[in-house]
Protein backbone atom coordinates (compact mmCIF):
# COMPACT_ATOMS: atom_id res chain seq x y z
CA UNK A 1 0.00 0.00 0.00
CA UNK A 2 1.15 3.08 -0.88
CA UNK A 3 2.58 4.87 3.01
CA UNK A 4 1.19 8.64 1.24
CA UNK A 5 -2.60 7.23 0.46
CA UNK A 6 -2.94 7.77 4.58
CA UNK A 7 -1.91 11.92 4.17
CA UNK A 8 -4.90 13.47 3.91
CA UNK A 9 -5.45 15.42 1.23
CA UNK A 10 -8.11 18.21 -0.93
CA UNK A 11 -8.48 17.89 -4.77
CA UNK A 12 -10.09 21.29 -6.09
CA UNK A 13 -10.56 20.93 -9.75
CA UNK A 14 -12.73 23.14 -12.15
CA UNK A 15 -12.21 25.38 -14.98
CA UNK A 16 -9.88 28.59 -15.67
CA UNK A 17 -11.31 31.64 -14.01
CA UNK A 18 -13.33 29.38 -11.23
CA UNK A 19 -10.86 30.83 -8.45
CA UNK A 20 -9.13 27.68 -7.99
CA UNK A 21 -5.94 29.14 -7.74
CA UNK A 22 -6.75 32.06 -5.07
CA UNK A 23 -9.39 29.14 -3.09
CA UNK A 24 -6.43 26.60 -2.76
CA UNK A 25 -3.78 29.02 -1.56
CA UNK A 26 -6.32 30.38 1.11
CA UNK A 27 -7.62 26.87 2.06
CA UNK A 28 -4.65 25.43 2.29
CA UNK A 29 -3.01 28.86 4.31
CA UNK A 30 -6.43 28.17 6.57
CA UNK A 31 -5.82 23.88 7.01
CA UNK A 32 -1.67 24.41 7.35
CA UNK A 33 -1.49 21.96 4.54
CA UNK A 34 1.23 22.11 1.40
CA UNK A 35 -0.30 23.27 -1.87
CA UNK A 36 0.06 22.06 -5.29
CA UNK A 37 -1.02 24.41 -8.38
CA UNK A 38 -1.00 21.43 -11.08
CA UNK A 39 -1.58 23.79 -13.70
CA UNK A 40 2.06 25.76 -12.77
CA UNK A 41 3.19 22.45 -13.96
CA UNK A 42 1.69 22.29 -17.51
CA UNK A 43 2.45 26.64 -17.63
CA UNK A 44 5.95 25.50 -17.38
CA UNK A 45 5.98 23.18 -19.35
CA UNK A 46 4.00 25.15 -22.15
CA UNK A 47 6.45 27.99 -21.45
CA UNK A 48 9.61 26.08 -22.55
CA UNK A 49 7.59 25.05 -25.55
CA UNK A 50 6.89 28.20 -26.47
CA UNK A 51 10.37 29.28 -26.15
CA UNK A 52 11.96 26.54 -27.79
CA UNK A 53 9.77 27.49 -30.65
CA UNK A 54 8.62 23.62 -30.85
CA UNK A 55 5.34 22.93 -32.52
CA UNK A 56 2.60 21.88 -30.17
CA UNK A 57 0.89 20.14 -32.65
CA UNK A 58 3.96 17.93 -32.42
CA UNK A 59 3.34 15.88 -29.68
CA UNK A 60 6.72 14.04 -29.70
CA UNK A 61 8.60 16.88 -29.54
CA UNK A 62 6.14 18.49 -26.88
CA UNK A 63 6.32 15.02 -24.97
CA UNK A 64 10.41 15.37 -24.55
CA UNK A 65 10.33 18.14 -23.47
CA UNK A 66 8.49 18.03 -20.87
CA UNK A 67 10.27 14.81 -19.90
CA UNK A 68 13.68 16.58 -19.95
CA UNK A 69 12.33 19.79 -17.99
CA UNK A 70 13.21 20.42 -14.37
CA UNK A 71 10.37 21.94 -12.04
CA UNK A 72 11.63 22.41 -8.77
CA UNK A 73 8.96 23.91 -5.87
CA UNK A 74 11.02 26.23 -3.44
CA UNK A 75 9.13 25.93 -0.21
CA UNK A 76 9.23 28.80 2.05
CA UNK A 77 9.57 27.92 5.94
CA UNK A 78 5.86 27.79 6.43
CA UNK A 79 6.08 24.52 3.98
CA UNK A 80 4.22 26.42 1.10
CA UNK A 81 5.37 26.38 -2.18
CA UNK A 82 6.14 30.09 -2.84
CA UNK A 83 8.09 29.83 -5.84
CA UNK A 84 8.45 27.11 -9.02
CA UNK A 85 11.77 26.78 -10.30
CA UNK A 86 11.77 25.98 -14.04
CA UNK A 87 15.04 24.43 -15.48
CA UNK A 88 16.72 26.06 -12.17
CA UNK A 89 15.14 29.54 -13.49
CA UNK A 90 12.68 31.28 -11.34
CA UNK A 91 9.84 32.74 -13.68
CA UNK A 92 7.79 34.00 -11.17
CA UNK A 93 4.86 36.05 -13.24
CA UNK A 94 5.88 34.83 -16.40
CA UNK A 95 3.92 31.85 -16.12
CA UNK A 96 0.55 33.85 -15.30
CA UNK A 97 0.64 35.14 -19.09
CA UNK A 98 -2.08 34.65 -21.47
CA UNK A 99 0.57 33.42 -23.57
CA UNK A 100 1.52 29.97 -21.15
CA UNK A 101 -1.90 29.67 -20.10
CA UNK A 102 -2.75 28.83 -23.73
CA UNK A 103 0.45 26.86 -24.42
CA UNK A 104 -0.58 24.86 -21.21
CA UNK A 105 -3.90 24.10 -22.16
CA UNK A 106 -2.65 23.04 -25.93
CA UNK A 107 -0.04 20.55 -24.46
CA UNK A 108 -2.16 19.26 -21.64
CA UNK A 109 -4.00 16.58 -23.81
CA UNK A 110 -0.75 15.36 -24.71
CA UNK A 111 -0.73 11.72 -22.95
CA UNK A 112 3.20 11.74 -22.50
CA UNK A 113 3.11 15.04 -21.01
CA UNK A 114 0.47 13.90 -18.37
CA UNK A 115 2.77 11.01 -17.42
CA UNK A 116 5.71 12.93 -17.44
CA UNK A 117 4.06 15.26 -14.58
CA UNK A 118 1.93 12.56 -13.03
CA UNK A 119 4.99 11.22 -10.72
CA UNK A 120 5.98 14.63 -9.72
CA UNK A 121 2.67 15.52 -8.55
CA UNK A 122 2.18 12.33 -6.77
CA UNK A 123 5.15 12.72 -4.58
CA UNK A 124 4.21 16.10 -3.43
CA UNK A 125 1.47 14.49 -1.12
CA UNK A 126 3.42 14.88 1.99
CA UNK A 127 2.68 15.32 5.75
CA UNK A 128 1.05 17.12 7.07
CA UNK A 129 -1.57 17.50 4.45
CA UNK A 130 -1.96 18.58 0.45
CA UNK A 131 -4.43 20.95 -1.25
CA UNK A 132 -4.51 20.27 -4.79
CA UNK A 133 -6.03 22.68 -7.10
CA UNK A 134 -6.11 21.83 -11.38
CA UNK A 135 -8.56 20.06 -13.58
CA UNK A 136 -7.78 16.50 -12.61
CA UNK A 137 -6.74 16.30 -9.82
CA UNK A 138 -9.40 14.51 -8.07
CA UNK A 139 -10.23 12.26 -11.34
CA UNK A 140 -6.80 11.10 -12.18
CA UNK A 141 -4.21 12.34 -9.95
CA UNK A 142 -5.97 11.52 -6.53
CA UNK A 143 -8.64 9.56 -7.37
CA UNK A 144 -8.25 8.21 -3.79
CA UNK A 145 -8.42 12.13 -1.84
CA UNK A 146 -11.00 11.76 0.92
CA UNK A 147 -12.19 15.32 -0.06
CA UNK A 148 -13.16 16.89 -3.51
CA UNK A 149 -14.79 20.44 -4.61
CA UNK A 150 -15.44 21.11 -8.24
CA UNK A 151 -15.10 24.51 -8.25
CA UNK A 152 -17.35 26.80 -11.45
CA UNK A 153 -19.00 29.84 -12.13
CA UNK A 154 -20.28 31.42 -15.19
CA UNK A 155 -18.01 31.89 -18.34
CA UNK A 156 -19.24 35.63 -18.02
CA UNK A 157 -17.89 36.07 -14.12
CA UNK A 158 -14.93 34.16 -15.07
CA UNK A 159 -13.50 36.59 -17.99
CA UNK A 160 -14.58 39.20 -15.53
CA UNK A 161 -12.24 38.82 -12.83
CA UNK A 162 -9.62 37.88 -15.21
CA UNK A 163 -9.97 41.44 -17.12
CA UNK A 164 -10.16 42.96 -14.09
CA UNK A 165 -6.80 41.19 -12.99
CA UNK A 166 -4.72 41.88 -16.11
CA UNK A 167 -6.21 45.46 -15.86
CA UNK A 168 -4.88 46.22 -12.32
CA UNK A 169 -1.46 44.95 -13.99
CA UNK A 170 -1.71 47.42 -16.80
CA UNK A 171 -2.22 44.73 -19.12
CA UNK A 172 -4.73 45.92 -22.10
CA UNK A 173 -7.11 43.37 -22.84
CA UNK A 174 -10.96 43.17 -24.31
CA UNK A 175 -13.36 41.52 -22.32
CA UNK A 176 -14.94 39.97 -25.50
CA UNK A 177 -11.84 37.96 -26.56
CA UNK A 178 -10.86 36.78 -23.05
CA UNK A 179 -14.76 35.63 -23.02
CA UNK A 180 -14.04 34.02 -26.25
CA UNK A 181 -10.53 32.40 -25.13
CA UNK A 182 -12.49 30.97 -22.10
CA UNK A 183 -14.78 28.82 -23.80
CA UNK A 184 -12.29 28.04 -26.59
CA UNK A 185 -10.76 26.60 -23.18
CA UNK A 186 -13.55 24.67 -21.58
CA UNK A 187 -14.56 22.77 -25.04
CA UNK A 188 -10.98 21.77 -25.48
CA UNK A 189 -10.77 20.60 -21.67
CA UNK A 190 -13.38 19.25 -21.37
CA UNK A 191 -13.68 17.53 -24.95
CA UNK A 192 -10.19 16.01 -24.75
CA UNK A 193 -9.90 12.39 -24.50
CA UNK A 194 -7.12 12.31 -22.03
CA UNK A 195 -8.52 13.21 -18.58
CA UNK A 196 -11.49 15.28 -19.26
CA UNK A 197 -12.40 18.27 -17.19
CA UNK A 198 -15.29 17.03 -14.94
CA UNK A 199 -16.44 16.61 -11.54
CA UNK A 200 -14.83 13.89 -9.92
CA UNK A 201 -16.86 11.15 -8.69
CA UNK A 202 -18.03 12.18 -4.91
CA UNK A 203 -16.75 15.82 -5.34
CA UNK A 204 -18.66 18.30 -4.23
CA UNK A 205 -19.97 20.99 -7.07
CA UNK A 206 -19.46 24.80 -5.67
CA UNK A 207 -20.72 27.50 -7.92
CA UNK A 208 -18.57 30.31 -6.95
CA UNK A 209 -20.71 33.48 -9.23
CA UNK A 210 -21.14 35.94 -7.74
CA UNK A 211 -19.40 34.83 -4.11
CA UNK A 212 -16.92 36.34 -2.05
CA UNK A 213 -13.56 35.18 -1.50
CA UNK A 214 -14.12 34.68 2.14
CA UNK A 215 -17.38 33.03 1.15
CA UNK A 216 -16.12 30.33 -0.98
CA UNK A 217 -13.42 29.58 1.34
CA UNK A 218 -15.89 28.98 4.07
CA UNK A 219 -17.91 26.96 1.70
CA UNK A 220 -14.74 24.48 1.01
CA UNK A 221 -13.32 24.26 4.71
CA UNK A 222 -16.78 23.01 4.99
CA UNK A 223 -16.34 19.58 2.80
CA UNK A 224 -12.56 19.30 4.87
CA UNK A 225 -14.10 20.05 8.74
CA UNK A 226 -17.48 19.15 8.46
Amino acid sequence: MNSSATIPMLTIDGPSGSGKGTISLHVARELGWRLLDSGVLYRAVGWVVNQEGIDPADHAAVTACAQRTRIEFVAADDGSEVRVLVNDEDLGSQLRTEVAGKYASAIAAIPGVREALLQLQLSLRQAPGLVADGRDMGTVVFPDAPFKVFLTASVAERAARRYKQLREKGVEVKLEALQQDLEARDARDTSRAVAPLKPAEGAVVVDTTGLSIDKVVAKVLAVVRG
